[in-house]
């Protein structure tokens, strides 16, 4: 073939699978020269058995994705500095170590501050309030979002009147500080598309999106999930697991996914988010991060 772009188109993109993927010749990877239509990030949950093992501290991990894998940007878990949104001298450190490291700081993903989705109004509005101080941090830490989940006890009706409510509220105050309000496919009704996307579509605010995980739709159809969120994606997030003797994720045919993510007309970051339990955090991330080259490297 005299070029990578018409081997694909013989081969047929939209077609290639796993096989198809670990037979692309090698120079096509290269002449890529590593820019691809999407930005490689870590997220901070590749490593968290290591950071909650105590054997990282949150200060360190933009400069440990910079010096040990080559990526620059990175993507936080409140969880790991749950205590210092308010904290100015704390975040004040953590952005002149990401600065020090040439790195960006993507966005935060927020957990474990109530339902944005509770039917009761006053458990909702604190909720909301609570996520206040993360919008800030976010702000200060030159994110340009911070991920939030769509949750609540209820029928589906129910949570989905209430989350349109708590993250139209939520938006509203983000959009003062220039902060987008992405919601993640994480568990429970967020993790149908059809109905998550018809929440984005009802609070339809500007900077309310979405962040597709690859891996969290369980009983929904993945692909399909993607298809549904890619619209209002402000973010993407690229759950791995395991890889077969190719490099190839065991559960998910990233070429189809990337695909779907590029035809979205995609060109932000992609999150690196290592979730499995054979390899270790370090040879997940890197194993992970090579895929996407690959990936990446066959639709550019």
């Amino acid at each position: 073939m005299s070029n990578r772009r018409e081997f694909l188109k013989q081969m047929g993109a939209g077609a290639l699978g796993l096989t198809a993927l670990s037979n692309l010749p090698l120079d096509l990877f290269a002449s890529t020269n590593g820019k691809y239509f999407f930005d490689i990030s870590l997220a901070q949950w590749s490593l968290h058995k290591t950071l909650f093992g105590k054997q990282m501290d949150n200060l360190d991990f933009a400069e440990t994705a910079a010096k040990k894998y080559g990526i620059f940007a990175v993507e936080y878990v409140n969880q790991f500095f749950k205590d210092k949104a308010k904290d100015q001298a704390y975040l004040k450190d953590m952005l002149k170590r990401s600065k020090d490291n040439g790195v960006k700081n993507v966005l935060i993903m927020v957990d474990g501050e109530g339902s944005l989705g509770a039917p009761d109004d006053a458990e909702r509005k604190t909720a909301v309030e609570n996520h206040y101080k993360w919008v800030e941090a976010a702000k200060f830490l030159g994110c340009h979002a911070i991920r939030v989940n769509a949750a609540g006890k209820g029928s589906a009706e129910e949570v989905k009147g209430a989350a349109i409510d708590g993250l139209g509220r939520l938006s509203e105050f983000a959009a003062k500080h220039k902060i987008n309000v992405i919601v993640e496919n994480h568990g429970g009704m967020s993790s149908d598309g059809q109905w998550l996307s018809a929440v984005l579509k009802q609070v339809g605010k500007k900077n309310c999106g979405s962040l597709p995980d690859f891996g969290n739709f369980y009983e929904y159809d993945r692909y399909q999930g993607v298809t549904d969120l890619m619209p209002f994606a402000k973010g993407v997030s690229a759950k791995t697991h395991d890889f077969d003797n190719e490099g190839n994720e065991t559960q998910i045919d990233y070429l189809r996914m990337m695909k779907i993510v590029k035809d979205a007309g995609y060109k932000g970051h992609v999150g690196i988010e290592y979730e499995g339990s054979k390899l270790s955090e370090d040879e997940g991330i890197k194993k992970t991060k090579l895929l996407l080259e690959k990936v990446g490297a066959a639709l550019s």
